[in-house]
């Protein structure tokens, strides 16, 4: 283990001893890859059973929507996830008081969603120290990240996490970068773009998928990407994972300071001991977690408002929609009647390939069976 961290530790150095400029992108292109690939080893070590959770941080998934809370410790996400889901987490002023995830739900908007309290994390986290590797691999299976900060000092604790994430894969608020990248037998390596590349030339294209051994690919850039977003797509293991920056103990500093706090993007500030702003916490969380409620209609009866059937909006169809409710459904079904948002007029018969709106009501029309 300390070897690669050792190695880790070199590469950096190196890199930051580097001048970024254009005789030297080639240079630090190739190091950059080194620097991924070490990455990865100590995030699934070769020897047995390392990659995981470990004991008393794997829980399972419940509900439609898990978030996980990272932080410090003692920055008062113990006190916040008793608050909003009343589930007791060891609360204590003082370091490292939670040592194993604890788990518990909370219902919002009709749906049920899975909250995590993680360990505090500890700088170098992603290099192995403390428990950081294990609450970073639970941390990947979230549907949102809640980054809880002092805000007393909220931007130096925020940018030391979002590395130890970042180290570990986990992209925060980012969409996957628009690389098309294919490995092929024989040719060699084309690089095309459609639009002007000022961090990237063929050159250094070719020195970072020469680092993976890569040396005949198609590589296609639709935005002016980095050599980070390269190594990213040919990596193919990073997670993109939106976040909200929760902003805590806002009773300890004045209402000057919170009009500067409140321009920090996606933060929410809050105040957990005094349950303060948690209204706008959850509805920041709800449009963050991007879930769409479907309500059912049983023919000849009005729409059950009482239990929403939840997915998520970038796969809402009268597909994923039947799915959810019983594997089955699909085999008699024939159509389905749908009123809401998504519907041109209401009902509209639909197929099984038409995509839901938030808050639409469906009726599922079953195959008549002879």
């Amino acid at each position: 283990m300390s070897t690669i961290v050792d190695k880790i530790k070199a590469i950096e150095d190196e890199m930051n001893k580097t001048q970024k400029n254009k005789a030297t992108s080639y240079h630090l292109g190739t190091l950059k890859a080194k620097l991924a690939k070490l990455r990865r080893e100590l995030l699934t070590p070769s020897s047995g059973g390392g990659g995981g959770p470990g004991v008393g941080f794997d829980v399972a998934k419940t509900g439609v929507a898990r978030v996980g809370f990272v932080g410090f410790p003692s920055v008062g996400k113990s006190t916040l996830m008793s608050k909003i889901t009343g589930t007791h987490s060891e609360v204590g002023a003082y370091e490292f008081t939670t040592l194993t995830t604890v788990p518990g739900v909370i219902q919002y908007k009709g749906a049920k969603i899975q909250i995590l309290d993680l360990p505090g994390i500890i700088e170098g986290a992603k290099d192995g120290k403390g428990r950081g590797r294990q609450v970073i691999a639970v941390a990947r299976t979230c549907s949102l990240i809640f980054i809880v900060l002092d805000v007393l000092k909220p931007l130096g604790d925020k940018k030391i996490i979002e590395r130890e994430l970042e180290g570990f894969g986990i992209r925060l608020n980012k969409q996957p970068p628009p690389i098309y990248f294919k490995k092929k037998e024989k040719g060699g390596v084309n690089v095309t773009s459609t639009v002007t590349l000022t961090n990237l030339d063929t050159d250094t294209v070719k020195a970072i998928l020469s680092e993976y051994r890569i040396h005949n690919a198609d590589v296609s850039f639709k935005a002016d990407c980095t050599p980070d977003d390269l190594i990213d797509v040919i990596e193919g293991n990073r997670i993109y994972i939106p976040c909200i920056y929760v902003l805590n103990k806002i009773d300890q500093i004045s209402i000057e300071e919170l009009d500067i706090v409140y321009r920090i993007p996606h933060s929410i500030p809050i105040s957990a001991h005094h349950g303060w702003n948690f209204d706008d916490l959850l509805e920041k969380m709800w449009l963050y977690l991007d879930l769409a409620r479907i309500y059912t209609k049983p023919k000849g009866q009005l729409p059950d408002y009482s239990a929403p059937v939840v997915i998520k909006k970038s796969d809402a169809s009268i597909e994923k929609f039947c799915n959810t409710i019983h594997k089955a459904i699909l085999k008699e079904f024939k159509h389905a009647l749908v009123w809401g948002s998504s519907a041109k007029h209401q009902p509209q018969k639909v197929g099984k390939e038409h995509i839901l709106a938030d808050e639409d009501v469906v009726q599922i029309i079953k195959k008549v069976n002879n």
